[in-house]
């Protein structure tokens, strides 16, 4: 599809007998910030890691920025930087030298990785604190410098696995402008999962929402909200997923027990 960054063309993870994504398909436009979102267990972090190359797809085709995620994964890595749930920072580097480490393994020349240090902890307000300790920064900077690292080596795609997760509303608030300024500024493209729905409410140009491995429904949050004759995005949402409580993590604990059987053959 013209002008698409991202192309998923009927995506199928099987684990065993288990399906976690179920012949899935969807494009994001250039520039656009896309929630993709759905409760636990849906198939939101499996199809992640096939979007990511840290998954095989048992069907179907992934395109990032043209790119196919088997057949030419290093240029896949290149096209885009991710912000990963649980943190994975070096707590005993210093900001700047995170952010070296970081520009070292994407093989950013030296004076560029200088420059796009400066400029991308400027924009997060880290800059005065590049030569702390991480180990010493409370988990909205360390957040923060997560999404600065994510961005150094200028990636066209942005993923963001619950970015905010955890942190307070004023924290929350102050991530999410950082990240619409960047995707202002850089002109990058803002894949996002989040369980905060009034987060995706506010800031996704489009939003897809998975339920048990499948689409459910695509849309702007307004078309959603109107299509289920609701005021909110999370009205929307429970009302398309149901009130019932989901396993934490399905797909992951599915995807486990086949590793421990491969392990044990």
């Amino acid at each position: 599809m013209k002008n698409s960054i991202i192309e998923v063309k009927k995506l199928t993870k099987k684990f065993g007998d288990f399906t976690a994504v179920n012949n899935i398909s969807f494009s994001v436009t250039k520039g656009e910030i896309f929630g993709f979102l759905g409760p636990n267990g849906a198939g939101k972090t499996t199809s992640i890691k096939m979007l990511t190359t840290l998954l095989h797809p048992t069907s179907g085709t992934i395109l990032l920025d043209g790119h196919d995620t088997v057949t030419a994964k290093n240029s896949v890595r290149e096209s885009f930087g991710i912000v990963f749930q649980d943190q994975s920072l070096d707590d005993e580097l210093t900001a700047a030298e995170n952010m070296e480490f970081h520009g070292v393994l994407y093989k950013v020349p030296s004076a560029l990785r200088k420059q796009r240090t400066e400029e991308l902890l400027k924009i997060v307000e880290l800059w005065d604190r590049r030569n702390d300790l991480v180990k010493q920064f409370s988990g909205g900077m360390k957040r923060r410098l997560e999404i600065a690292r994510g961005l150094l080596h200028h990636p066209k795609i942005l993923f963001l696995d619950e970015p905010t997760v955890g942190l307070d509303p004023q924290t929350r608030n102050h991530i999410w402008n950082y990240i619409l300024n960047l995707n202002k500024k850089e002109k990058v493209t803002v894949f996002f999962t989040t369980h905060y729905m009034e987060e995706a409410d506010r800031v996704a140009s489009k939003v897809t929402i998975v339920d048990h491995g499948k689409i459910i429904a695509q849309g702007t949050p307004a078309e959603l909200k109107k299509k289920s004759k609701t005021k909110t995005l999370e009205d929307a949402f429970i009302k398309l997923t149901g009130k019932s409580l989901r396993d934490e993590d399905a797909s992951d604990i599915e995807s486990l027990r086949n590793q421990k059987k491969m392990w044990r053959r």
